[in-house]
């Protein structure tokens, strides 16, 4: 028997399946210091059971529309362990306080599943930007791609150098840094989420099992994926990786290039289906080179190439020391090869290659499963200039 088909008076009846909310029809799902949390949309369902809800907020005293919220609904973890570590990811985001992060207002248990209640951020995914730009022919501009890095080590940096009451260090790695948990808001803020795999020395936290791997092993540095130590410097390879998928349209990894079996591979399991196959991935990264990077970078600018060539050393100690140094090597280029640029006109850019993208997304075959999967949704698309 299984929660889909409940017994009643030695009768299987079938769950009755509750329509998915809408604009038109919302689903009210709590209320919370007068005011009514309702969802619109189901963005995302993952593997695990995870729900991921937009959601508007009313008051109630007026019925006033208040803004809108992300809604994250969290599958019941089976053991008591499992709730103890889903309990403290959730504690541990409450902790990330900038600007550059996407913020957890609160928790909720509602129909006896957890629910945390994050900031909605109004504007496209970096996966949304980089599928409109293979769209339209064109990545985003190298400006853009500095701008985005530099505020993502930003955010980062802060995450990795946050402590606890006591000054000891959180020792907090997100773990999970790729397009689909960087939003690009409508005035060119750069937010990153989904803390909720993140990794931390924190006193007295429930660790993930050591064969388990979190997140998107598509951007995984070498020493994840091996199960070796993890420092700030595991997450400014991702973020590396990110950049040159921003930059080029590509990913730095081609699986396809994988023609021989592993050898020797201790066995992993993994969380999520991942965009890149996990063996593959395993057996790239054991013998990625910086002959590898420059493949991938070679049309690039030569200060954008030597800042990704040290982002992404297979080796740990040769990558910058920290996400602060890779936000200075940032910053730099981009002051030097683009002065300026900033949050408008990361905006501006935004809408011209949503725009562009949108236009040209119907006409596009695309080779890669899971690129551009449903075009540009309605509310990525809001704001934007007419087409002519």
């Amino acid at each position: 028997m299984t929660p889909s088909t409940p017994y009643s008076g030695g009768i299987l009846r079938p769950a009755r399946r509750v329509p998915p909310p809408t604009p038109e029809a919302p689903r009210c799902l709590f209320c919370v210091d007068g005011v009514r949390y309702e969802a619109i949309r189901e963005l995302v369902r993952t593997q695990t059971g995870e729900l991921l809800m937009l959601a508007h907020r009313r008051l109630e005293a007026d019925d006033a529309l208040a803004g809108l919220c992300l809604v994250r609904r969290l599958p019941n973890p089976s053991t008591y362990l499992r709730r103890k570590r889903l309990l403290e990811e959730v504690q541990l985001a409450f902790r990330l306080n900038h600007p550059g992060i996407a913020q957890v207002y609160f928790r909720k248990v509602h129909e006896d599943f957890l629910h945390v209640v994050m900031e909605h951020v109004d504007g496209p995914s970096l996966e949304t930007l980089v599928s409109a730009g293979v769209a339209r022919g064109m990545p985003v501009s190298e400006a853009f791609g500095l701008y985005v890095g530099a505020e993502l080590a930003e955010a980062l940096h802060h995450a990795h150098s946050l402590t606890d009451e006591e000054g000891r260090p959180l020792g907090i790695i997100h773990r999970d840094v790729n397009p689909r948990h960087v939003y690009v808001g409508a005035h060119g803020g750069v937010k990153l989420t989904n803390f909720g795999a993140a990794y931390s020395v924190m006193v007295g936290r429930e660790e993930s099992p050591m064969n388990l791997v979190r997140g998107d092993v598509a951007y995984a540095s070498p020493e994840y994926l091996e199960k070796q130590p993890l420092s700030p410097r595991s997450d400014v390879f991702s973020l590396g990786v990110l950049l040159v998928e921003v930059l080029t349209g590509k990913h730095l990894f081609d699986v396809q290039d994988v023609h021989f079996a592993p050898t020797g591979l201790a066995p992993l399991r993994i969380e999520i289906l991942p965009s890149l196959p996990l063996t593959q991935m395993r057996i790239l990264l054991a013998r990625f080179s910086p002959a590898d990077v420059e493949l991938a970078v070679a049309e690039l600018s030569p200060d954008v190439k030597a800042l990704l060539h040290t982002a992404l050393r297979a080796d740990p100690m040769e990558r910058f020391a920290t996400a602060a140094d890779l936000l200075d090597a940032l910053r730099t280029a981009l002051a030097k090869r683009h002065p300026g640029y900033g949050r408008h006109e990361a905006s501006e850019e935004v809408a011209l290659v949503l725009s562009e993208g949108s236009c040209l997304r119907d006409t596009v075959e695309f080779g890669e499963g899971g690129l551009f999967p449903e075009g540009l949704e309605e509310h990525e698309l809001g704001g934007l200039p007419p087409r002519k």
